[in-house]
């Protein structure tokens, strides 16, 4: 199939003006000028922009069903309320109908690859089921290190019985949560257990001060919550990123999601280590946390993607609208018009991402030989006409639209806007779990633990 389109962007090469892309087998065989592409069957795009599938870096799908529920809260209030209504409302059948909505959301948007972190595992299962490629990152938690042979003899048993599910598209990871619901000693055997399995790590880090006080200087919100429950707190690590240091966390290819507080050190130490970074311009900006050092980060080589974090937390799902949030953050805070541009963003959310998790070989980029996914948004409309550079375009413009054609290896997931596989009662039943949130909120204190 010839996939014919106003402007191809390959992201590792300069744009091309009226540009095609040649599927077979779902391997991309041709990318380059129309005029010279080999024979096959049409699809012309019309005026539209060809890209690589977008990665989304990181995400919770299965907590779709709690946009907008979890509003101006305090971040351990936060995290209380969270878990106390997904531990009495949303049970797995809600939990798999929150996944697949998330997913269905994020297609519509352009977004082919999900990073997920997900307690319930049910995001395997939605990925799985909707043809999407993705890693599910199983989470594991435990503050209370007399508890961390139970809690690895958990995970282990979801190991065991996620393992046979993967498929050549659908991957599986572990995540040690966060420093205020992980203990050192379950970091230390979640890294232990992820090595001898071979599995990525995927781990909440850096990212509010909460977290920072409980870390540096056992105290705060989430210090008390601990001592309420009898758990000794101390001063554990000189920064969030030190603490992973000392516990063997930071194992190359571990995704460290969020990196807002970090300093010169912890950045030398990300990178000499040969980690990655879910950059989540959108949530740490609504939860008031600060802003992610992005630019050093990417100058000391580390692999940074874009993450939308979960719709709990930023209420959408859309990779590019985050990437437009990280080149206007970037300019304002660093005062210069230079300082990110809309090219190096969009390379984030796509190569980057790519990059970020391990997969750049497969996807991330419009390449010969490459997995064929891709995503098309049609630039026809006033607001992206007239239309100078393609990939400012994709940054300022078409944050909010809906793609036009989204592929996963070939196979046509999205067209004219609209998920193939959507089921036209999901959003009705994700709609009646986010009602009964609403009620449970209504009658309920919120109890800190």
């Amino acid at each position: 199939m010839r996939y014919h389109a106003r402007w191809v962007l390959p992201i590792t090469q300069p744009p091309i003006e009226n540009g095609t892309l040649v599927e077979r087998d779902g391997r991309i065989t041709y990318v380059g000028p129309r005029a010279s592409a080999p024979a096959g069957d049409d699809y012309d795009l019309g005026d539209a922009i060809l890209l690589p599938g977008l990665v989304n870096t990181h995400t919770h799908l299965e907590l779709t069903a709690m946009r907008g529920f979890l509003e101006d809260l305090d971040f351990a209030d936060w995290i209380d309320k969270l878990r106390q209504s997904r531990n009495e409302i949303l049970q797995s059948d809600i939990l798999l109908n929150s996944a697949r909505l998330g997913i269905v959301e994020g297609l519509e948007a352009g977004i082919t690859t999900y990073a997920d972190t997900c307690s319930s595992g049910v995001a395997m299962e939605a990925m799985r089921e909707l043809g999407v490629r993705g890693v599910m990152y199983q989470e594991t938690f435990g503050p209370d290190p007399a508890a961390c042979d139970a809690a690895i003899q958990a995970l282990t048993n979801l190991l065991e019985t996620f393992t046979p599910q993967q498929t050549d598209l659908v991957k599986l990871g572990v995540s040690p949560h966060a420093p205020y619901t992980v203990s050192d000693a379950l970091y230390k055997a979640t890294a232990k257990l992820a090595r001898n399995r071979g599995l990525p790590l995927a781990m909440h880090i850096a990212e509010s001060g909460a977290e920072e006080d409980i870390v540096v200087r056992g105290s705060g919100p989430f210090a008390d919550r601990w001592r309420k429950r009898s758990i000794d707190v101390k001063k554990r690590a000189r920064s969030p990123i030190a603490l992973l240091e000392i516990q063997d966390v930071l194992q190359p290819g571990a995704l460290l999601i969020h990196c807002v507080r970090v300093d010169d050190d912890d950045i030398k130490t990300i990178a000499r280590r040969g980690c990655s970074v879910a950059h989540c311009p959108a949530s740490n900006a609504k939860f008031g946390h600060g802003v992610a050092p992005l630019l050093p980060m990417i100058a000391a080589g580390i692999s940074v993607g874009i993450g939308s974090d979960s719709v709990a937390s930023n209420n959408r799902m859309d990779i590019l609208d985050e990437a437009r949030l990280a080149v206007l953050t970037h300019r304002a805070v660093s005062r210069r018009h230079d300082a990110f541009g809309a090219h190096q963003a969009l390379a984030l959310a796509t190569i980057g991402g790519a990059q970020a998790l391990g997969i750049d070989d497969t996807v991330g980029s419009l390449e010969t030989g490459k997995d064929a996914d891709f995503a098309a948004f049609k630039v026809d409309i006033a607001r992206t006409t007239p239309l100078g550079d393609p990939c400012s375009a994709a940054i300022f413009a078409l944050p909010g639209r809906s793609a036009e054609l989204v592929a996963v290896k070939g196979t046509i997931l999205v067209e004219r806007g609209h998920a193939r596989a959507s089921d036209p009662t999901l959003t009705q039943r994700v709609r009646k779990a986010g009602a009964a949130l609403a009620q449970w909120s209504a009658a309920k204190a919120i109890t800190p633990v």
